[in-house]
């Protein structure tokens, strides 16, 4: 009897096989691809078209990605982008935005996590109506960490780094984004809160007051 075998099936690519994020706002489907070549991407049609996702965008992912969607999607992530993620919850998407808009970041980010919520907001904190990744991105190349500080419109000094290395949850709320970059130019202020470690966003809150409120 002569056996007949069947064709193997091709082999997918490994990286085929990787988890995208898939989520829903305002009727849409959203996702972010895969690692390496991150997009985010918004179904119209039948096509998946490239975005720049607003705060809004962000923000529904982050109400409705739970912790078993971002496992699957970070397993294949290098080490040091996984970690660095997994130090957000709800800007954890908005830290993506940042790292993979400007790669050259990540390292000094991951020194000063909390600097992320304000890089992810420069958009609104610097009053432009688009995204300037490139001009950030430049930025970082000719000035460092200090001329990205002075970007955003923080006082480019390392009691300022200081600061926010202390912020014990780098998922700063967008409310005291602007409060806190006004604070940071009161000396008064500067002095204490250098000096306070573990800094929660109540305690924030508190010397950002008024202008929290």
């Amino acid at each position: 009897m002569k056996l007949t075998l069947r064709p193997r099936r091709a082999t997918r690519p490994k990286a085929a096989l990787f988890a995208e994020l898939i989520w829903s706002h305002q009727g849409l489907l959203h996702r972010a691809t895969t690692w390496p070549d991150v997009r985010f991407e918004r179904r119209e049609a039948d096509d998946w078209v490239t975005i720049e996702p607003d705060e809004a965008t962000l923000a529904s992912a982050a109400a409705r990605l739970d912790a078993a969607a971002w496992s699957a999607y970070l397993d294949y992530f290098p080490a040091e982008v996984r970690g660095f993620l997994c130090g957000f919850k709800y800007g954890r998407l908005a830290a993506l935005q940042v790292i993979t808009a400007c790669p050259s970041l990540l390292g000094d980010l991951a020194l000063v996590p909390a600097l992320t919520a304000f890089v992810a907001a420069h958009e609104r904190l610097r009053g432009t109506q688009l995204p300037r990744w490139a001009e950030l991105t430049a930025v970082h190349e000719r000035a460092g960490l200090f001329g990205v500080l002075e970007w955003l419109g923080l006082p480019a000094s390392r009691q300022t780094l200081t600061i926010l290395q202390n912020v014990l949850d780098p998922d700063l709320p967008q409310r005291l984004l602007e409060p806190l970059r006004s604070v940071l130019w009161e000396p008064e202020t500067v002095v204490v809160l250098q000096r306070t470690r573990g800094l929660t966003d109540r305690q924030l809150a508190r010397f950002c007051h008024p202008l929290a409120a």
